[in-house]
């Protein structure tokens, strides 16, 4: 099992944090307990940092620098430890605990993943999530919801990418509060369709109503209710996208609501489309996308009703792939779907699929939930 250190200590030019958390809370690496400042005045501990940190850029795996310095040697046997953590061996990531999450930072983006898998019914269901900061300087505004909850003897599995714009006030707010919404329709154990259209105009309307509290931005949303493993509904407003593969298809379950789509109802509505050489097509020259929760300035043009769709599990179901639009700008269906086959391991699949968008020079906030069925 991994261990976390008991300190973070901050080094010129670079970073390093760590931190282990239960998943349902986010990670805030201000909640690290203790920080400890390195010793100032030493040229030579400054020297010293700045050959392990040129190692570490690198890539170097393994390396022995020799100091008589504690910090020195504290901070490397610290390092030491992320790099393995960030070799993403299968076997370490399997020895992650479930319903835990791993966040790191380092001098830049941060990384986050965790794990976890249903207790109940026939077919075995396990998922791994990654989220990968975006180039922006601003904190990252996707959140999500992955995890498996009991109520009145059924399961349910309950997986999100919310992705945020304009801040982090919007989808912190629906990772919160939609799901409790969805399930507290009276109809949600006869009519989800119905309990999650409602849910999602509920949630809508209380954003824009403490919009002094939460601001001005909004946030796209695609959610996955598994009820006992055997019903799988999928929602979304905005351009985050759930796929699924299913006896050899691969099936978008999904609805991208770009501005160019849905141009007549916005020009009906009193707006216009935008298509700027060079840049997407916008809502009024601002928003990328034709329905989002909150984004109250232009509510009167964007809608919050979700597309719907259902779809049986069974022994045939392979994989369902909830991601942000960091990735699937740069990543067709069929090639997220074929890169994460290669692995069993959810966690492993979600974390690959979120360093190929990056390295495939995705600037934005790339978060990507992998759920394996397995009959």
């Amino acid at each position: 099992m991994l261990t976390t250190p008991s300190t973070t200590r901050t080094v010129p030019r670079g970073r390093a944090h760590l931190a282990l958390f239960p998943t349902r809370n986010p990670p805030d690496f201000q909640l690290l307990q203790r920080k400890q400042s390195l010793p100032r005045g030493s040229s030579s501990v400054l020297s010293h940092l700045s050959l392990v940190l040129r190692f570490w850029n690198r890539g170097v795996d393994r390396f022995e620098i020799k100091s008589r310095h504690r910090a020195v040697r504290n901070l490397m046997d610290k390092m030491r430890f992320l790099r393995s953590c960030c070799s993403w061996s299968e076997d370490r990531l399997m020895n992650l605990p479930d319903d835990t999450g791993l966040a790191i930072q380092l001098a830049g983006p941060s990384l986050t993943v965790g794990k976890g898998r249903n207790s109940q019914g026939r077919i075995r269901v396990s998922y791994g999530f990654s989220l990968l900061k975006g180039a922006a300087a601003h904190p990252i505004e996707d959140y999500h919801v992955a995890k498996f909850i009991h109520i009145s003897g059924q399961e349910l599995g309950l997986f999100a990418v919310f992705d945020g714009h304009l801040g982090d006030s919007v989808p912190a707010y629906l990772e919160k509060h939609l799901f409790a919404n969805i399930i507290n329709e009276e109809e949600f154990w006869t009519h989800p369709d119905i309990a999650i259209r409602r849910a999602y105009e509920k949630t809508d309307n209380e954003i824009l109503s403490q919009s002094r509290d939460l601001g001005r931005g909004g946030s796209t949303a695609v959610t996955a209710v598994l009820v006992n493993g055997t019903k799988l509904w999928i929602a979304n407003v905005g351009d985050s996208r759930a796929v699924l593969a299913k006896s050899g298809e691969i099936i978008q379950m999904s609805t991208d609501h770009e501005p160019d789509s849905e141009r007549e109802r916005i020009e009906t509505r009193g707006g216009f489309v935008s298509n700027m050489p060079g840049d997407v097509a916008r809502v009024n020259g601002q928003l990328a996308v034709s329905r989002a929760f909150g984004d109250k300035n232009l509510k009167t043009l964007l809608s919050s009703d979700p597309d719907i769709q259902v779809e049986d599990t069974s022994s045939e179901t392979e994989l369902l792939i909830l991601a942000s639009d960091g990735l699937w700008k740069v990543m067709s269906n069929e090639e997220a779907v074929n890169l994460a086959r290669k692995t069993k391991n959810p966690l492993a699949a979600a974390k690959q699929l979120t360093l190929e968008a990056f390295n495939r020079d995705s600037k934005d906030d790339i978060s990507c939930i992998v759920v394996r069925f397995k009959g």
